[in-house]
């Protein structure tokens, strides 16, 4: 087996660590800053417990749906939430990529939670492919410079979303 690296980001936000726990923790909140620009939420469901999901779809300005599900395999409040990401169809059953049928079937991804030195929140979030095949493998790899701006663009978004929540 490959020695798999993590894709891991690390950022510091400006907010309390239980404002950042709740705008990851509850669906009506995701939809404001964890999707592309230009999509938006066509659906969302949550259960957020352990062997619980978040079933979700997200849907282009041409159209196209992304359906994904979250399955929650260990959550430590306010501390750490690890899951197994993977994209579904309509139902919540299993599929692959729309775009790229190669990319890993499971992305196991970690999310901790720390306060920072300066009394606010860092949020580092990890994936790495979840028994996935080589050639999976190498599709994540690949995919390191897109995952980078995709998730840049969506923490921008939930620095702008939290700011406001704070501010009204």
């Amino acid at each position: 087996m490959t020695n798999i690296k993590p894709f891991v980001l690390k950022r510091e936000f400006l907010a309390p660590r239980a404002l950042l726990w709740k705008v990851r923790t509850q669906a009506d909140h995701l939809q404001h800053w964890l999707i592309p620009t230009g999509f938006h939420s066509i659906h969302s469901e949550m259960h957020f417990r352990e062997a619980g999901r978040y079933f979700y779809c997200i849907q282009a300005p041409n159209d196209m749906q992304k359906w994904g599900v979250q399955q929650f395999v260990e959550i430590v409040p306010k501390k750490r939430i690890v899951y197994l990401q993977s994209f579904s169809n309509m139902e919540g059953g299993l599929s692959r990529h729309p775009m790229a049928p190669s990319w890993p079937t499971y992305m196991q991804v970690t999310a901790m939670y720390e306060d920072s030195s300066s009394g606010n929140v860092t949020y580092t979030i990890s994936w790495e492919p979840h028994d996935s095949d080589e050639v999976g493998i190498a599709t994540f790899d690949g995919a390191r410079s897109a995952m980078q701006t995709g998730f840049e663009v969506s923490f921008a978004k939930l620095d702008a979303y939290l700011h406001e929540l704070q501010v009204n």
